[in-house]
């Protein structure tokens, strides 16, 4: 009987050998592995809208030249409806007055026709201000008049460029660690809470600070289409750029979803070593029937010599 306990006993810690305790867990290792993947993404979009539009003028034919959160058209800033529109925007144009201008994270870019001529040196906490930037390169004396809604829009993206720039920089950072760590979380759901934790504050900042940015620039357009009649100024919002920071957004936040329900849902390695949770079924199978069986038939095994013994000392 005591070896056959033995032998059973032996058939279940056979159960949680290393490569069945990874089996049983593979589940759990295919959402980990699931969620570095999407923070992954998160990072290379992130790593885009950041880049666009720096140095643009160097890269003109590369995808940091199409990257711009808003595009200012300035090439008949003058509407037709005013007499000698056209030579006066010429006029402009001489004195300084290039025909775009668009905007990054870090800074603008500018140029004629639909060639970027020359970009702004990248600034922390950068904010678009036309006028100034219109004022500094008008010849001296030479000034342009903007309506009051767009100078009033100006203050809105004054503040909130700043706290576009502060969350994405926030969400970047966060977004790292959310990539490395998260294949811990296949060893103990302890270590899911902190990693959903930080996954959760990384596809935050990330979605707000896309929010902000789309909120800003739809209003700065708006404002700047209410005053068509005073001056003709083309706004274009950039596609990719509202592409790249939504894409983030959206992988951050299925990742955290991802890392979230690993808190309660799919065994951990130290589930199954400690009992609390078998993990998958397949992990099982013909092992702990083969396991159970080869004790018992141990057992049976040492009995019968005895058996026999005892019967041939009957007969003689």
């Amino acid at each position: 009987m005591c070896a056959g306990s033995a032998e059973l006993r032996a058939g279940h810690d056979s159960l949680r050998q290393p490569s069945i305790i990874k089996r049983a867990t593979r589940t759990r290792l295919v959402f980990a592995l699931l969620t570095s993947s999407l923070f992954l993404i998160s990072l290379v979009f992130l790593i885009l809208v950041e880049i666009g539009n720096v140095n643009a003028h160097q890269r003109r034919h590369s995808v940091q030249s199409s990257v711009y959160f808003i595009k200012l058209d300035l090439s008949h800033i003058i509407p037709r409806s005013v007499p000698n529109s056209i030579l006066i925007n010429s006029i402009a144009r001489t004195l300084g007055l290039h025909d775009f201008y668009q905007v990054g994270l870090w800074n603008f870019c500018e140029g004629y026709g639909n060639t970027v001529d020359a970009c702004s040196k990248p600034r922390t906490m950068y904010w678009f201000n036309p006028v100034e930037i219109l004022l500094s390169e008008l010849l001296a004396g030479a000034t342009i008049a903007l309506p009051s809604n767009i100078i009033d829009a100006l203050a809105l993206v004054r503040k909130a460029s700043r706290w576009m720039f502060a969350l994405f920089l926030t969400g970047t950072c966060l977004t790292v660690p959310s990539i490395l760590l998260a294949p811990l979380s296949i060893y103990t759901r302890w270590a899911s809470l902190p990693l959903t934790v930080l996954a959760f504050l990384a596809a935050l900042t990330t979605t707000v600070a896309a929010i902000v940015a789309s909120a800003m620039f739809v209003i700065f357009k708006e404002a700047i289409h209410s005053a068509a009649d005073t001056v003709n100024i083309g706004v274009e919002l950039g596609a990719k750029m509202f592409a790249f920071m939504w894409i983030a957004s959206g992988a951050a936040i299925l990742g955290w979803l991802i890392q979230f329900g690993g808190c309660c849902c799919c065994a951990s390695r130290r589930d199954v070593k400690t009992g609390r949770r078998k993990g998958s079924k397949k992990a099982y199978a013909g092992r702990a029937t083969g396991a159970v069986d080869g004790g018992a038939g141990a057992g049976h095994e040492r009995e019968k010599p005895k058996i026999r013994k005892r019967w041939m000392s009957n007969v003689e």
